[in-house]
């Protein structure tokens, strides 16, 4: 069945990796820790660590706030993922 939360989202009302100057997980920096890839939730705009680095924050984030998509924060990948179905979708 599709993922109705990636259907919602197009190009227009995306928060883009552009819109970042500076590709830092807010929470790695806070307790000086290090990360693995960035992840971008689409809901709120915190970019975080991905489920390979060690804190997990971005689905932390998702666990704590309910915010179900996240966009890959990584150069040259341009990719969703709904935490709550469990489904990807590039863009």
């Amino acid at each position: 069945m599709p993922c109705q939360h990636l259907n919602e989202l197009t190009l227009e009302n995306l928060i883009s990796k552009a819109n970042y100057p500076v590709f830092r997980c807010e929470e790695c920096i806070r307790i000086n820790d290090r990360w693995v890839h960035l992840r971008i939730c689409q809901t709120c705009g915190k970019m975080l660590c991905c489920d390979s680095s060690k804190n997990q924050h971005a689905r932390r984030h998702y666990e704590e706030s309910g915010h179900t998509v996240i966009s890959s924060a990584e150069l040259g990948e341009q990719w969703l993922w709904c935490f709550t179905d469990e489904q990807a979708k590039n863009y």
